[in-house]
């Protein structure tokens, strides 16, 4: 329910799980001349576009090395390539072919060679080629794929991760005897999560030496017997693993927990990994002894039972840097930016006079940490000096900074916006000056017009300003009158900035006639914690009437036709266009919904990360006594189906374990009994996003042919 740039990724490229090298893929992201005569934006277009990401820049700061995934639809499948910018001559250059999936390149710490996964050999493992991409050489050669390493500073020793066997859940495996049984066996929670079966296979970190040769196998510093992940579940975030300057320790998140506890708990913790006596230490839990260090620490730790994640080591190893969550359970609690002291183990709050999240962080020295923050509907770079403690926001403008790389003074940026796919820029340390590196995808810019994007502030029902972007039609004439979308966004608590989506694109709808309004309504991030803490126990509450206040604020206008309008929404999204279908008043012409809540009482039994309902409904629907878990179960959508009189349209994917296709398949069931023309486009191998090339675009000509047949 979340928006996972991560996951998204890692579907793309296919990584893991690969025995066979690929066949070489070929790629034409060249528009046809019809295409180009046209000049618009559409779901075949939007497949030929490069997808740029993973970069970092060469520790002299000269060059730009990154990664990028091409498609070919009639494949079904894409590629990704590693690639370097000279910053100096704007010279591109392609390191590595479309024979095989290249990613995660990384610089050696003189800049002499990069190192990065391939799957050329069979399995993902580890490679390492010159800074030209010369003399490419196989470091690694394990019985299973790396899902994801790390080189020492030293150049010593390397983390990698893999997947192991810690415990048998499939009953051809319990009974020997058994081998043609198929049948899982679980005595505990959580048996699934995301899109997976939990079979007893989990990720842990093994630290082995490492020379100009190979990567030696590994000591597993979690543990063979531990039933749990880290990185954590379910997006494997490598970047929850950092090595110290000095290449004599290794800093991680994990969440140490099993079963119930663990589907219940978000209590991530940071955990320094000695490799000279081999000890671990939890850097996030109370201390004990009586010296006055210990008593002060005590206090913040006490504290420490949210996620706790991401750590970044000072470039003099005596401070690291990570982010903390304060409330238990809660996902989308505030994410802290902290500083834990090594020698004293004194914590520090750098952003609690800042009322945002931080991210992507960053020491410049040891002496200031860079990171990003969403405000109002951005993603800008911000910078905080831990002996001053007030934060400066560095760039602004209407964009995305997704994430960012530095090497001394220079900073490069992966920056997008509602028009743009991601793209890299230089970052101007003194001012906060974007000037862009990159023109990966200018071929499609140049023959194609992009809508105009328009800042709206409503006033709510209750006297706010929400931000609400207007998209409009490329050619977009006053004069008109176009059939306009509601958009309800997902997660619940994910903003509506600046983002370049793949599926949700809405320069894509607004190219196909529509005109979008995106309302940032309450429970999103980028506006202060108050406006995101709002929706937790009160989904049907004010959320919705910002909806409502955000389309009928538009409806006014002469260009937008009040006659003609669609509520579109996956996720929570997917929820409110069920909930919405209930309460409309006959404003839309037509619905859809994808990967939608629809039953509360079921989705709590059939979902499987129980803190999130648990914070999310307020509980429970058994605990009669808890105000808030019984008004969240009293507003499920299925109890408002008595008045659903619109067509709709529901998506699902059948690996979708977060919200299961058991909600799709009940709002279904419900429409088509009550004689509403419903659809059900149900990807039997898909989770809770659609990832696949042909069934992506299978999803956009469903979605733009229900919009056309209703509300067109």
């Amino acid at each position: 329910m979340k928006k996972i740039l991560l996951m998204m990724a890692i579907a793309a490229v296919g990584l893991g799980g690969c025995n066979k090298r690929p066949e070489p893929l070929k790629i034409d992201n060249a528009l046809t001349a019809e295409e180009i005569a046209a000049g618009r934006l559409t779901p075949e277009v939007m497949w030929k576009m490069s997808r740029a990401g993973s970069s970092s820049i060469s520790p002299d700061g000269t060059t730009l090395l990154y990664q990028q995934t091409d498609y070919n639809m009639a494949e079904n499948r894409g590629v990704t390539t590693i690639w370097v910018e000279d910053l100096a001559s704007k010279a591109v250059t392609r390191l590595t072919d479309n024979t095989s999936n290249n990613v995660s390149p990384k610089w050696s710490a003189d800049g002499s060679r990069i190192y990065f996964l391939s799957d050329r050999s069979g399995s993902m493992q580890v490679w390492e080629m010159t800074a030209a991409g010369a003399n490419a050489k196989q470091l690694s050669d394990l019985d299973k794929d790396i899902e994801g390493f790390g080189v020492s500073p030293k150049g010593d020793k390397a983390w990698y991760v893999q997947r192991i066997q810690v415990a048998d859940r499939r009953s051809s495996d319990v009974y020997k005897d058994m081998d043609k049984s198929k049948a899982r066996i679980y005595d505990d929670l959580m048996a699934r999560h995301w899109d997976y079966w939990d079979e007893g296979e989990y990720m842990h970190i093994f630290v082995g030496d490492f020379s100009p040769e190979e990567i030696k196998p590994g000591v597993d510093i979690i543990g063979a017997e531990a039933a749990w992940d880290a990185p954590l579940a379910p997006y494997f975030d490598m970047a929850e693993i950092a090595w110290s300057n000095a290449g004599d320790k290794l800093a991680y998140t994990c969440k140490p927990l099993t079963g119930t506890a663990y589907a219940v708990s978000t209590d991530s913790d940071i955990f320094v990994y000695d490799l000279a006596t081999g000890e671990t230490k939890n850097i996030c839990k109370p201390l004990t002894g009586n010296s006055a260090a210990e008593g002060e620490a005590c206090l913040d730790l006490a504290e420490m039972v949210g996620y706790d994640k991401y750590p970044v080591w000072s470039p003099d190893d005596r401070k690291i840097a990570f982010l903390s969550q304060r409330r238990a359970g809660n996902e989308s609690d505030k994410a802290r930016l902290f500083v834990y002291d090594c020698t004293t183990a004194d914590m520090q709050d750098l952003t609690a006079d800042f009322d945002y999240n931080a991210m992507n962080v960053v020491w410049s020295g040891n002496d200031r940490l860079y990171f990003i923050a969403p405000i109002e509907a951005t993603h800008q770079i911000c910078r905080v000096a831990p002996s001053v403690g007030e934060v400066e926001v560095l760039t602004k403008g209407n964009h995305d900074i997704n994430a960012f790389t530095m090497a001394g003074e220079t900073i490069a940026a992966e920056l997008c916006t509602i028009s743009m796919a991601t793209e890299f820029f230089d970052v101007n340390p003194a001012d906060g000056t974007l000037t862009q590196i990159s023109a990966i995808n200018k071929p499609v810019y140049d023959h194609i017009k992009m809508g105009e994007v328009q800042k709206r502030w409503v006033t709510t029902t209750d006297g706010k300003q929400m931000l609400t972007w207007v998209i409009l039609p490329p050619d977009f004439d006053p004069a008109k009158k176009y059939p306009t979308l509601l958009y309800c966004q997902g997660g619940p608590q994910s903003v509506v900035s600046q983002f370049w989506s793949y599926r949700w694109n809405f320069q894509l709808m607004a190219a196909q006639g529509y005109i979008v309004v995106a309302p940032n309504r309450r429970g999103l991030p980028s506006f202060g914690q108050e406006w995101l803490d709002q929706i937790s126990g009160d989904y049907s509450g004010q959320n919705i009437r910002d909806y409502l206040a955000a389309i009928d604020d538009v409806a006014k206008e002469p260009w937008a036709d009040e006659t003609r309008m669609g509520c579109v929404g996956a996720s929570y999204g997917g929820y409110s266009v069920y909930f919405l279908a209930g309460c409309h008043e006959k404003r839309f012409k037509a619905f859809i919904a994808h990967c939608g809540i629809f039953d509360f009482d079921s989705m709590y039994g059939e979902t499987e990360e129980l803190f999130f309902v648990n914070n999310d409904y307020g509980g429970p629907y058994w605990d009669t006594k808890n105000a808030t878990a019984q008004r969240s179960y009293a507003n499920s959508p299925h109890k408002f189906v008595s008045k659903w009189d619109t067509p709709i349209l529901i998506f699902t994917g059948e690996k979708d374990f977060r919200i299961p296709y058991t909600q799709s398949l009940e709002a279904f069931t419900a429409a088509r009994v009550l004689g509403i023309p419903a659809r059900l486009v149900a990807f039997e191998n898909e989770a809770h996003q659609v990832f696949k090339p042909q069934n992506a675009l299978v999803w956009n000509r469903e979605f733009f042919g229900w919009l056309d047949k209703y509300v067109k």
